[in-house]
């Protein structure tokens, strides 16, 4: 997978965070992730089509989905994740998305994105069809970890 799609997507997941949370995310070591993989409990997918296809997959742990829709409304306690935390959660990594979809619409890469869909559950199991998953481990609050699969193809002109 070619590097230059990768680091717009941990530009972008790196200043939408700090934008909607106010903590800057560390960025983990960046690897190749064989398929198919675990997921934590809860997965936000983003589809992309155009230039270059796939998915994207932000998967949180419970407290880290917690800390971050917490930091998203505010600052508001939250211990359960309700209708709006949720919300929360898919507009972020619909934010992230579409600031990536303009920094490779900067590199004349074109691509479109389809809504988030979130998915809730134990033992989740992502299998991206054909296709390498690069993962992105960002980490916030010194030890929660959201993680960003890149799944992604080219697409033959």
């Amino acid at each position: 997978m070619n590097v230059e799609y990768i680091n717009p997507f941990i530009e972008a997941s790196q200043s939408v965070i700090v934008m909607m949370t106010g903590v800057k995310p560390e960025l983990g070591k960046v690897y190749l992730r064989r398929t198919p993989f675990p997921s934590e409990n809860i997965a936000v997918i983003v589809g992309l089509t155009g230039r270059i296809r796939g998915q994207v997959v932000m998967s949180f742990s419970k407290q880290s989905a917690l800390t971050v829709a917490s930091a998203m409304m505010g600052g508001m306690q939250l211990t359960e994740l309700d209708e709006i935390s949720k919300s929360a959660l898919s507009e972020l990594a619909n934010m992230i998305m579409g600031n990536t979809a303009t920094l490779l619409a900067n590199r004349n890469i074109g691509i479109d994105i389809t809504p988030p869909s979130l998915l809730m559950g134990e033992k989740l199991t992502i299998s991206p069809a054909n296709m390498q998953t690069i993962s992105i481990p960002l980490v916030i609050d010194g030890n929660k970890i959201i993680e960003i699969d890149v799944s992604l193809e080219e697409k033959n002109e």
